[in-house]
């Protein structure tokens, strides 16, 4: 019989933070471990919509050592810890289990095939991208290479991660020139000789792009591969938007439908109780915006990219009202309904990560989330 092999926490970390880097959530975001040791073993791991008690305690009950939740149990900073409330029962009965906790929520929002690709997906919408790219997410990395040894530090980059831009990848710009330095006394140079005179070398300027999530393993990989012992690099913040990351998605239908013959399809493939919508029931419908959980802040650009409805959830009345006199038409499913996909979808990522490492970690999926709305 071959024998388990187990991870441990922060192996775990690595894995999630592939799936839904941390650098995507958004500024007001807690996301990442909020409980637990890192060097902990971990043989089950339980996946969440809520780290509610009810959760925890299943998570307890189930031997898991990790609990992964789309949201987060430490969202506002702490001022006590007791029993009174239920983040704080939760906190407690995880710390004596010594269940870790960790959460992916705004990032795994934005993450490309993150909770709204499923959402497209669970819709039905084709040609699918992103509502709201993301800005600030990339970085142009310019280093100077000795001719001969540009095109192994380019696939050093591009191993770890530089080089996409749209649908293509390794992606670079190169041009020759020459390059001086004169190495001191104690370098020991790999043109030249320490404490001798200014060299002059035919060197490649190297250019490539690197988005914020891959930026310290790319830079990690370009500084072991490079040959210099002090390696010339300039690494510039660009304002060009990410067309692969962002809040929101946005699709076709396969054929137009209705407004109403839509909602149905939503309430049916979200399993909702009951949805509000916005919008004359018998307008045709082609282009879809979705967010999962709160989105109707995205209307406007939805409207502004031509979207006939979007489906979010926590419609407020004003904003229900505006989407009335200036459209798009709405469909609020709920928070609940349009984030709950998270689980199994997360899960089942987090079972092929597992086994492409070998490691033999079980992965269960909470049972018994519920809408804290109910219908009467």
């Amino acid at each position: 019989m071959k024998k388990a092999k187990y991870p441990r926490v922060q192996d775990l970390l690595g894995l999630l933070n592939g799936l839904a880097p941390p650098a995507l959530a958004e500024e007001w975001d807690n996301v990442g471990l909020h409980l637990g040791d890192p060097l902990a073993e971990v043989r089950r791991i339980l996946v969440a919509l809520d780290p509610s008690a009810a959760v925890i305690g299943q998570a307890v009950a189930a031997e898991a050592q990790l609990l992964v939740s789309h949201h987060p149990l430490i969202f506002r900073p702490l001022k006590s810890l007791t029993p009174a409330d239920d983040g704080g029962r939760a906190l407690l009965q995880a710390a004596r289990a010594g269940l870790a906790v960790f959460c992916a929520h705004t990032n795994l929002d934005r993450a490309r095939g993150g909770l709204n690709d499923w959402l497209a997906e669970a819709l039905g919408l084709v040609q699918v991208k992103v509502l709201q790219t993301a800005a600030g997410e990339l970085f142009k990395l310019a280093v100077f290479v000795p001719c001969g040894y540009e095109d192994a530090v380019a696939a050093a980059l591009f191993e770890a991660g530089a080089g996409h831009i749209g649908d293509y990848d390794q992606c670079s710009f190169r041009i020759s020139g020459s390059g001086t330095f004169r190495p001191g006394s104690q370098a020991e140079p790999f043109i030249g000789r320490a404490g001798g005179a200014r060299e002059t070398v035919r060197e490649v300027r190297l250019e490539t792009v690197v988005p914020r999530e891959n930026l310290h393993r790319v830079l990690q990989k370009m500084l072991k591969t490079h040959p210099y012992e002090e390696v010339a690099y300039d690494l510039l913040a660009l304002h060009n938007r990410r067309a692969d990351l962002g809040l929101g998605r946005l699709g076709r239908l396969p054929a137009p439908l209705s407004l109403d013959a839509f909602a149905g399809q939503v309430k049916a493939a979200l399993g909702c109780e009951a949805l509000r919508v916005v919008g004359d029931g018998a307008r045709l419908l082609s282009k879809v915006a979705v967010c999962g959980g709160s989105g109707a802040s995205l209307m406007g650009e939805a409207l502004r990219q031509g979207a006939d409805v979007l489906v979010t959830g926590d419609v407020k009345y004003h904003e229900a009202q505006q989407a009335w006199v200036q459209g798009p038409a709405l469909i609020d499913a709920g928070h609940f309904a349009t984030e709950r996909l998270m689980v199994p979808r997360l899960a089942e990522l987090l079972r092929q990560g597992l086994k492409a490492q070998g490691w033999t970690t079980e992965v269960m999926e909470a049972q018994g989330e519920r809408d804290p709305f109910r219908i009467v």
